[in-house]
């Protein structure tokens, strides 16, 4: 599994200790910091003590509900700290009460744990979007308040709907982007002919390929469009 740099911190509250046991072990494994709290009340405490990248949340704890927790996180933690939910609960209307309450991504138990850590790498980097005046990514190099972006230092002529693409490719690196989203996150309800996309895609594919002299950005079939930064991706 291809992983970034980056050595996140997360806070994992999760009541069943097997899956605790075994979502740390991951986790530490790719030397990332990861503390555990069994119950809510902890881990409203710990938000309150320290900084994390990510807050993976179980919302059937013992003491708080888990709708609650995350609304505590949100209103007292140190820090804006994305919260991954954590949730058998599969339902549409339990996704929407999530997010309603903060939850900034949702994962259904059981999940692949090679999956957990892309969204936890995803959420991290949107924060630091946030946060950041600048962003880096491998060879690239973001200004999101310029919408200007370069490749090893040379600047990339991209258009403003250009750079939102990138952007958006970047924010989920390394998985995919689907057109849908694409399209939601940047025409919203006033969409435009089919071709539109297409066309701006292959202007953004052009530009990053005469830069590096290679393929960085895949069309996958069905699913959406992938950034390429290196050769295991």
């Amino acid at each position: 599994m291809h992983v970034e740099s980056k050595k996140l911190k997360i806070l994992l509250v999760e009541d069943n200790l097997t899956i605790a046991r075994q979502v740390t072990a991951f986790l530490e494994g790719l030397s990332w910091s990861c503390d555990f709290a069994s119950q809510g009340k902890l881990a409203v405490h710990l938000v309150q003590e320290n900084a994390y990248d990510v807050v993976l949340l179980d919302l059937n704890l013992p003491d708080m509900d888990g709708l609650e927790v995350c609304r505590q996180i949100k209103s007292t933690a140190v820090s804006n700290m994305p919260v991954l939910m954590l949730t058998a609960r599969d339902a549409f209307e339990d996704k929407a009460k999530g997010f309603a309450d903060g939850a900034d991504d949702y994962l259904t138990k059981p999940f692949d744990l090679r999956e957990l850590a892309l969204r936890c790498q995803a959420l991290a980097r949107r924060q630091q979007l946030h946060i950041n005046k600048q962003i880096t990514l491998g060879p690239l190099l973001l200004l999101p308040r310029e919408m200007q972006a370069s490749y090893q230092g040379q600047a990339l002529g991209l258009t403003q709907i250009g750079f939102k693409i990138l952007m958006l490719l970047v924010e989920q690196y390394p998985r995919a982007v689907s057109r849908s989203v694409i399209l939601q996150s940047i025409w919203s309800d006033d969409l435009p002919e089919s071709n539109v996309l297409k066309s701006h895609i292959y202007s953004l594919r052009k530009q990053l390929e005469t830069m590096s002299g290679r393929k960085m950005l895949a069309t996958i079939h069905q699913v959406g469009y992938q950034l390429l930064l290196n050769d295991n991706d």
